[in-house]
């Protein structure tokens, strides 16, 4: 049984962050230079005084309870509180500074950050960008879980607990085999992908989610096939292949469709598209900081063929 009278410490509350982040006693307790065995004891402290076990522990790994699944988003934010609260008080809280763990989704990732890294180190030169990229689904868990600060996804996510801050809108294009009959074509209505066969990427991206439900929206149906991939990259070189045909997001096509024999046709107004933004937990004490990616973000997508949609 819990004690009723029971106050978790910070430093409890960190050990348990920081075990739930990495997995694995050592490298958290590296990350909070602290000895592990006072981790160990700071993590076992906690879960008496709360009456619940939060990590399972073995000597291979460490997963984490149904307890512990509910409780980290709880913690985290305490943590960020406290973080917050003492940056500001130091007088940093103005200031952008320390790792910051950025998901991006893989269909934004490859053509945003080549030109992100750079900026971010010219304009917040104290910051250190941890990238993280992964699918939509897995980065807004590890948002709750608290293992990246913030998320370029696209918008809107249906997620309740979190920040949602639009960065640019972009527009699909089809991406057909080069000589293809709709190649150079525009003002395409939507209608003419019913008679096309067109590729998806793999399961989890939200782009073949989206490609889906234009597809539907005019009854088309996408081809069913056996070949599966995971990148825009391999899905446009199945295109150059002769394998049917694409969307692809205006901010991929410059480097996607310099790499074999393709072509272009455009959609008619208004044109099918997606709206990307930043996300973060609404209980993080970062608000500005966040905004202020956003704001560069936003300007570097615009550039990549995106309108810009941050004021």
């Amino acid at each position: 049984m819990p004690d009723e009278s029971y106050q978790p410490t910070l430093s409890q509350l960190r050990a348990f962050v920081a075990v739930a982040e990495h997995r694995h006693f050592g490298a958290a307790a590296a990350r909070l230079k602290v000895s592990q065995p006072t981790l160990s004891q700071a993590l076992a402290s906690l879960e008496h005084g709360l009456g619940v076990q939060l990590v399972e522990r073995s000597t291979r790994k460490v997963l984490m309870t149904a307890a512990g699944t509910q409780l980290i988003g709880r913690a985290h934010a305490a943590v960020d509180a406290a973080d917050g609260f003492l940056a500001e008080a130091s007088g940093l809280g103005g200031t952008l500074s320390g790792p910051l763990r950025l998901g991006l989704i893989p269909t934004v990732a490859p053509y945003v950050l080549p030109a992100l890294l750079p900026a971010l180190r010219r304009e917040f030169p104290d910051i250190a960008p941890v990238v993280v990229e992964d699918q939509t689904a897995r980065l807004l868990a590890s948002l709750r879980a608290g293992t990246v600060e913030a998320a370029v996804v696209a918008l809107p996510t249906g997620e309740s607990g979190i920040v949602e801050l639009p960065l640019y809108t972009e527009d699909f294009v089809l991406v057909v085999p080069a000589g293809h009959d709709l190649d150079g074509r525009s003002a395409l209505p939507l209608t003419v992908l019913a008679g096309q066969p067109v590729l998806l990427l793999d399961d989890g991206h939200c782009l073949r989610d989206q490609s889906i439900d234009l597809c539907r929206s005019v009854e088309a149906a996408p081809m069913t096939t056996d070949t599966r991939a995971t990148s825009l990259a391999t899905v446009v070189q199945c295109v150059a292949g002769g394998l049917g045909v694409t969307l692809l997001p205006r901010s991929a096509v410059a480097v996607e469709t310099g790499r074999g024999a393709l072509g272009i046709a455009e959609f008619a107004d208004p044109k099918p598209g997606r709206t990307i933004g930043l996300v973060h937990r609404a209980s993080s004490s970062y608000t500005d900081k966040y905004r202020a990616i956003a704001d560069l973000i936003s300007g570097l997508g615009a550039g990549a063929g995106g309108s810009t949609t941050r004021r």
